[in-house]
């Protein structure tokens, strides 16, 4: 399939699609995961990733990459339709902080308004993957066994 847009719909019950991204979801305050769901999962969905990725900050990495990863979360079994907010579930990747754990928008004071891409990916195996993998050594892992994935966009701008 590769990379491209299905069926599979990601929702939260923390923010709308396009909408501001609560306070409390952010390194402002408690910086805990929101809530998702996600349904119409690829009929031989057989486990499923979240990432979420910041392409508004301006950064680019030697290797070409861009923005900032503040979420890679993995190994979410074929029986998950959603994460409930603080989630402890999966297997954590790393993220750009530098840690296995979600790590809320921050953006720097006055850049604006940022975007957030919470994406949620549908694979036909279990891959048993290992902690620690950065977004694109997942997606590098991933990408032969994807059968879906769809995108939820929240805004969050810093005071």
């Amino acid at each position: 399939m590769g990379f491209a847009l299905s069926d599979i719909a990601l929702s939260s019950s923390a923010f709308d699609n396009g909408a501001a991204i609560p306070t409390k979801h952010t390194g402002e305050s408690d910086d805990v995961s929101p809530a998702l769901s996600w349904t119409n999962a690829p009929e031989g969905s057989k486990s499923f990733a979240v990432i979420c990725h910041d392409p508004d900050a301006p950064l680019v990495s030697p290797g070409g990459t861009y923005g900032y990863v503040h979420w890679v979360l993995y190994n979410l079994p074929a029986s998950c339709n959603g994460l409930a907010e603080g989630s402890t579930e999966g297997t954590g990747g790393k993220n750009d902080f530098g840690n296995n754990n979600y790590g809320g928008p921050m953006p720097p004071p006055g850049h604006g308004t940022h975007q957030y891409y919470f994406w949620v990916l549908a694979l036909d195996t279990e891959l048993n993957l290992p902690a620690g993998l950065t977004l694109w050594q997942l997606l590098d892992k991933i990408e032969p066994h994807l059968i879906g994935m769809n995108r939820l966009v929240g805004t969050y701008e810093r005071q």
